[in-house]
């Protein structure tokens, strides 16, 4: 969220914020086209285009002008492969132009598959391999009290990529050290690359396992504007304690051939079904 004199009233935010994700939609379907042959994570991305949408655009505090600025808030998108909502926001928090999002997964582009480290562009993180996004923004949290600085650190992770052991590290470390400032965010689609996660790898009492290791956490709607703007300003939790937002989507959300199909977790996206899903986006 820019800095501004006027602070929006909740309904504002959430109007604002609505008005960003479709936006934010058509950036994404326009990069996917683009690619070509070398496709997109189409799936994955739309899943988290709400969240996105929210932290950049009602939450986070940033300043484009400023991408160092040391008491902004950090973002690390875990699941690197969510990069088409991620460029999205980016671009709509104006650390650079949308027409730059063309040059998409072309030679020498800052904006490949997965992010890479690029301060000016908004990127605080490379990531890729999963399971590392939690311990990174855990380390940022907690050297908040060395630079004495107050900001928060939010890392967007997959479900999936919690059937890895260095995630559930990071969580039993964050909150010994109490990193209240710490706020994970969980993709919860219910479907990675291999299949249902009820099928590789069941998760099984998500929350209370996030709970069990000392955490606070919430289950919302994870499309639902108001939900996640309310769960992201909820002044009730315990500030000594890390935050878990586990939001409950649909991998492809929004485009009725994409929705819980396996298939476009990494796709080619062809003109005709370009021109579908912008269709259907006009009664998202």
């Amino acid at each position: 969220m820019k800095l501004e004199h006027a602070i929006p009233t909740r309904d504002e935010a959430i109007q604002k914020i609505a008005s960003m994700n479709k936006r934010m939609r058509k950036l994404a379907f326009d990069m996917a086209l683009s690619a070509g042959s070398n496709g997109a994570h189409l799936g994955g991305g739309l899943s988290i285009m709400e969240l996105l949408a929210t932290l950049y655009g009602g939450i986070m505090k940033y300043d484009p002008q400023n991408p160092y600025w040391e008491a902004r808030d950090r973002f690390i998108l875990s699941k690197g492969h969510g990069v088409l909502a991620y460029y999205s926001a980016l671009a709509e928090a104006g650390f650079f132009s949308a027409d730059e999002l063309e040059a998409f997964e072309q030679n020498m582009s800052p904006f490949g598959g997965h992010p890479v480290l690029n301060m000016p562009k908004g990127i605080e993180f490379s990531s890729g391999s999963l399971g590392m996004g939690l311990s990174f923004g855990l380390g940022i949290a907690l050297a908040k009290a060395t630079h004495r600085r107050d900001y928060n650190v939010y890392v967007l992770l997959g479900d999936g990529e919690c059937n890895e052991g260095s995630v559930w590290e990071a969580a039993m470390a964050a909150a010994h050290y109490q990193a209240g400032n710490l706020i994970a965010v969980i993709d919860r689609n219910n479907l990675q690359y291999d299949g249902p996660n009820n099928e590789v790898m069941n998760l099984m009492n998500f929350a209370d396992k996030w709970r069990s290791f000392g955490w606070e956490a919430v289950e919302i709607d994870g499309h639902s504007i108001p939900d996640i703007y309310d769960a992201f300003t909820n002044e009730n939790r315990d500030p000594a304690k890390p935050y878990v937002v586990i939001a409950n989507t649909v991998k492809g959300k929004g485009v009725s051939f994409m929705e819980n199909n396996r298939d476009w977790h990494h796709n080619r996206l062809t003109q005709t079904q370009y021109e579908q899903a912008i269709a259907e986006l006009e009664n998202y």
